[in-house]
């Protein structure tokens, strides 16, 4: 299995929306009855289309033979007196079920990584519901930790 990343683009949106709808269901729809799980149909071809063309918004995607089995969205955030310094934002990822457990997620976050510290990020966040002990297990490898960020660098 060879899997490729590479950087999505706005002919990539019907793959990140299918893919964002399974992870809403998926997710929110398991823990979080406030959510509009609709709301990838609904809202998210836009949402994610200013993501890919953003300066500071992200979406990479990972591929097999072509199809694509996963998205990481993500974002960089200007620092606050109260948290000087870049902060790069893992707002959603979701991986095929097929494909889970294969070091997809791993590799998604790590290119992740890679292109928020090129942009001068100096500490990544992620937010998981805390049900969720799969994907709290994923970025606990990750060196995540439960109400603090991933420090780069030193």
């Amino acid at each position: 299995m060879t899997v490729r990343f590479r950087r999505a683009g706005v002919d990539d949106m019907a793959d990140i929306v299918e893919l964002s709808a399974i992870l809403f269901q998926e997710d929110a729809g398991e823990r979080d009855p406030t959510v509009n799980l609709r709301w990838p149909e609904d809202e998210g071809r836009e949402y994610f289309a200013g993501l890919v063309d953003g300066e500071s918004s992200v979406c990479l995607l990972a591929e097999i033979g072509g199809d694509v089995v996963g998205y990481l969205a993500g974002r960089l955030r200007e620092g606050t007196s109260l948290r000087p310094g870049k902060t790069a934002e893992l707002e959603s990822m979701c991986v095929r079920e097929k494909h889970r457990g294969r070091g997809v997620g791993e590799v998604l976050i790590e290119e992740f990584f890679a292109w928020a510290g090129a942009r001068g990020a100096e500490r990544a966040t992620v937010t998981a519901y805390a049900a969720n002990e799969r994907a709290i297990r994923l970025y606990e490898r990750r060196g995540f930790r439960p109400g603090a960020c991933r420090w780069r660098g030193g």
